[in-house]
């Protein structure tokens, strides 16, 4: 069920797009997430050792509760891709990193495609695109944040997540950079097709352009994606606006971000 918020029911809705952070089983292991969770009396021992005495502890002061984050790789959750995971350059520039992404990129009208009727490892094509695009009665431009809606969030926190999916095609990526959106994202694991159908793809012709060709599209022209997006079933075609805030991690090639959509 969509995470729904309404502060004013009667002119705006939230609506997280953003997957939970925490530890799943069915997650692949180099993509598992940890957390350690400590209790609340744990901080008693840490405030005596600051100098209070124990005669000074407030008497309803069970200790605060902490969270250590142990392990979670920056693509491991929601997240945004910046041009540096596509490679070092972008255009024939230095690529941004996550830190750098411009501020004014998080913020925009949003539009749903729906793709859910494309098969696991059919990419997605322009044709596909025009054709969701004309349904929504929209008009994409510079400001546009672009939601490909596969419906293959409903494998999060299965074993099949990370496997199964259509994914974008290097000219369905160009085809939306040409209409001038740079922000855009996805409900699946990966902006591209599933790793082992990319492999089998490039085996099968013997072509040496095939893996990874979507993301590679950032190596010639600068864009942001968002990855392991939910609930865009619970949007309209468009009418909304988009915010995605990555965390400013230095230098880094993607930032887990809480994403979520207003409907007003």
């Amino acid at each position: 069920m969509a995470n729904v918020i309404a502060p004013d029911q009667s002119s705006m809705q939230v609506i997280d797009l953003s997957k939970p952070i925490q530890f799943n089983s069915g997650d692949p292991r180099f993509m598992q997430v940890k957390i350690r969770h400590k209790r609340h009396g744990a901080a008693k021992l840490l405030v005596r050792l600051l100098g209070l005495p124990k005669r000074l502890f407030p008497r309803d002061f069970t200790g605060w509760a902490d969270d250590t984050i142990t392990k979670m790789g920056v693509h491991s959750t929601t997240h945004i891709d910046a041009p540096w995971h596509y490679g070092p350059t972008s255009a024939g520039a230095p690529a941004q990193t996550i830190d750098e992404m411009p501020l004014e990129k998080c913020i925009g009208p949003g539009v749903v495609l729906d793709l859910t009727h494309k098969a696991d490892d059919d990419a997605i094509t322009p044709a596909d695109l025009e054709a969701a695009l004309a349904k929504t009665g929209a008009q994409l431009d510079a400001r546009t944040i672009v939601l490909i809606r596969t419906g293959r969030d409903k494998l999060m926190g299965t074993k099949e997540f990370w496997k199964r999916g259509t994914g974008m095609s290097a000219a369905a990526t160009e085809w939306l950079l040409d209409r001038g959106p740079t922000v855009m994202g996805i409900d699946q694991w990966g902006w591209d097709l599933p790793f082992r159908a990319q492999i089998a793809r490039s085996k099968a012709t013997n072509d040496d352009t095939l893996f990874w060709e979507a993301h590679r599209v950032g190596q010639r022209r600068p864009y942001w994606h968002m990855e392991q997006l939910t609930n865009l079933g619970a949007l309209p075609p468009h009418g909304f606006e988009v915010m995605v805030f990555p965390l400013k991690i230095v230098g880094a090639s993607a930032a887990p971000a809480r994403v979520v959509a207003v409907v007003r």
